[in-house]
């Protein structure tokens, strides 16, 4: 009896299948690989997982205010009271975690999904100059914008409102908006492409960047484009933003595509130099066009990261000089380690914190970090306390 042969053209298929699976299967494997250690290759450009945890910083964490509603920013005018901004167009007023008369209220406010009151920030030289610099979306003749409104602090209570830039396009999803005052005294305001991701390649357009102004709201001089207040462009929604205490340069945290502009995941941390492009809508994830930057890290699964501040205290040393942000998503605080150039990633990891959706981080004058929840936004577990303010404590 003759034995059956393979067919030189059947062969060669299944020669090349063979090969496909034992490439899957090695990818694979060093993917799954890659998730599940925090440990970067320094200068690696990675897409990284969010369950990746490790134990540096043993904490716990106490409520220090409970029953909010969305609270997006926190500041400290003095080391026992704060200001809290929630999106619903309320500043608070608290001292000693006990709520005081509220600050100030926006009657315009519109807050229909993800924009509100948003960014806030005081004055560099507060209480001398006792500014207090407030971001927040509303509608106008059906559309909608967001603009930058400085208030006028005395005893606690707002004297005086001033409009320092106005019209910048917005909508219920992707309206940004982060501010941070810099080292050069300049207020930096991030802002979304307002789900028209065209925006953010348009110079003309305010839209998908990150602004630079002086604090009276005029453009400066040393701008990157002339008589423009953009720094930088080619941003989906960062969300934000803080400066290397060592380097002095700014870095920003982003939301990445949702399904409907692009594949979800990619959000991502950048290094934001000043007149550059940082991709969208062009490239995404661990997508490059060599005119634009690279992100430093890209998360895939999404964590929506939701703020961004360098840790500069004395109370948790091993997170000197880390870059912590919220993630909505990611349920959690997520510290990013630098390598001794500050222009590459380290390491990084994840702080599981068992509240929910975890939105502003913020240090207080005395070097304790704080954190909001965000479980009232819609996309939330609400309890009877959200949203709530807590500090974290070391143990």
């Amino acid at each position: 009896m003759q034995k059956s042969k393979l067919k030189p053209k059947k062969l060669i298929i299944f020669s090349v299948f063979g090969v496909i699976i034992v490439v899957i299967v090695v990818f694979l494997i060093n993917y799954t690989a890659i998730l599940q250690s925090p440990q970067i290759e320094t200068g690696a450009k990675l897409e990284v997982d969010s369950n990746s945890i490790s134990k540096s910083v043993d904490y716990k964490y106490t409520a220090v205010a409970s029953n909010l509603y969305v609270p997006w920013s926190i500041v400290f005018p003095t080391e026992n009271s704060m200001y809290i901004a929630q999106r619903s167009g309320e500043i608070l007023y608290y001292k000693n975690s006990q709520p005081q008369a509220n600050f100030y209220k926006f009657s315009e406010i519109s807050a229909t999904n993800e924009e509100g009151l948003m960014g806030m920030v005081l004055d560099p030289d507060y209480p001398n100059s006792p500014y207090i610099y407030t971001s927040l979306a509303y509608e106008e003749n059906n559309q909608m914008f967001v603009k930058v409104v400085r208030l006028t602090d005395v005893n606690n209570q707002t004297t005086e409102t001033k409009i320092l830039l106005d019209k910048i396009p917005a909508a219920k999803f992707h309206a940004g908006s982060r501010l941070r005052f810099g080292p050069d005294q300049k207020l930096y305001i991030t802002t979304g492409d307002a789900t028209k991701k065209e925006i953010a390649q348009d110079l003309n357009s305010l839209g998908g960047k990150i602004l630079r102004m002086n604090k009276d709201g005029s453009i400066p001089e040393d701008n990157p484009f002339d008589n423009s207040y953009v720094y930088s462009y080619g941003h989906r929604n960062p969300q934000g933003i803080d400066f290397d205490p060592v380097s002095g340069v700014l870095f920003s945290t982003e939301h990445g595509p949702s399904l409907f502009d692009g594949a979800a995941g990619g959000d991502e941390v950048n290094r934001i130099l000043a007149g550059k492009e940082y991709g969208w809508p062009k490239v995404s994830h661990t997508e490059s066009t060599p005119e634009a930057i690279d992100p430093l890290l890209v998360f895939t699964p999404a964590v929506a990261p939701a703020s961004g501040v360098f840790y500069t205290g004395d109370k948790y040393p091993s997170l000197k000089n880390a870059f912590l942000f919220g993630g909505l998503r990611g349920e959690g605080i997520f510290a990013i380690y630098l390598d001794e150039s500050r222009q590459k990633v380290k390491s990084y990891e994840k702080l599981n914190i068992a509240e929910g959706r975890i939105r502003e981080i913020a240090v207080s004058p005395d070097g304790y970090i704080y954190f909001s929840t965000s479980n009232r936004d819609g996309r939330g577990n609400t309890n009877d306390k959200s949203d709530q303010i807590f500090r974290l404590e070391p143990k």
